[in-house]
């Protein structure tokens, strides 16, 4: 048997896979520039994926906020911004994509990802390329509408709110995610598994999203997001698995 792959992170060892057993969250998705996501992309260095196009020249940009309660990294809360990429060796296509979304074969690029813990930061810089950095939170996971707030150094990052769904059947079965991360100039891919749901709402819409002045507002900016979102959904528990990352090398 082969042994479970571990990592050290300041000082203490985490085995995989890595485990959340309780979470929540509250998620705004909203279409984006694909040029502009292509070009955030590059930024952080060459890589061979490509946004997920829902219509001509626009993808999509997820808004999310987490709050770990209960997992092998400690509690701790994240904001992240992603983009749904189009799946390595496919041609593009609106109706491929919609038929992606549905079918829960998701392939999202963490680009943006401020958390408030240092042992998460640094395992998740460490572990999975995940460029997570140290910012402050002001989040409610309880009312009927959900709002984070997540500011570093003084300045507001993002002001999310997002408004109550209608409830979604809970779910127990594995969904596997593909989630990519660039960092230092090396691209990585993770396999992320939700193996359940509860407490879940949609909708069609109903978020607001307020930018502030710091240098990842304006790089959200710089995405021409919709002025509207495209749907917005709150979970009030999830439990997720993380494995081990490897490099990304996309097929000749």
């Amino acid at each position: 048997m082969t042994a479970s792959p571990v990592h050290q992170v300041l000082g203490s060892t985490i085995t995989m896979p890595v485990r959340i057993r309780s979470a929540r969250c509250f998620v705004a998705a909203f279409t984006a520039s694909s040029s502009a996501v292509t070009a955030a992309i590059a930024r952080r260095g060459a890589t061979a994926l490509a946004p997920l196009e829902v219509r001509r020249g626009r993808s999509v940009c997820m808004l999310v906020f987490v709050d770990y309660v209960d997992g092998d990294l400690g509690p701790y809360n994240e904001f992240g911004v992603c983009f749904l990429m189009r799946p390595p060796g496919t041609a593009a296509s609106p109706l491929r994509a919609l038929r992606s979304l549905g079918s829960g074969d998701a392939h999202a690029l963490i680009h943006e990802l401020p958390v408030d813990g240092e042992f998460t930061m640094a395992a998740g810089r460490g572990i999975w390329g995940f460029p997570k950095i140290l910012a402050d939170f002001d989040v409610d996971h309880y009312s009927a509408t959900k709002r984070g707030r997540v500011s570093r150094d003084g300045a507001l990052i993002a002001d999310l709110r997002v408004a109550p769904g209608i409830p979604v059947p809970d779910s127990g079965a594995d969904t596997v995610l593909q989630a990519y991360s660039q960092l230092d100039g090396v691209t990585r891919r993770t396999p992320w598994r939700l193996d359940s749901t509860s407490g879940t709402r949609t909708r069609v819409g109903g978020a607001r999203l307020t930018l502030g002045d710091h240098p990842i507002a304006d790089e959200i900016r710089r995405l021409s997001l919709s002025r509207t979102a495209l749907m917005a959904s709150s979970v009030a528990d999830l439990a997720m698995t993380f494995e081990d990352s490897t490099v990304f090398t996309p097929k000749a």
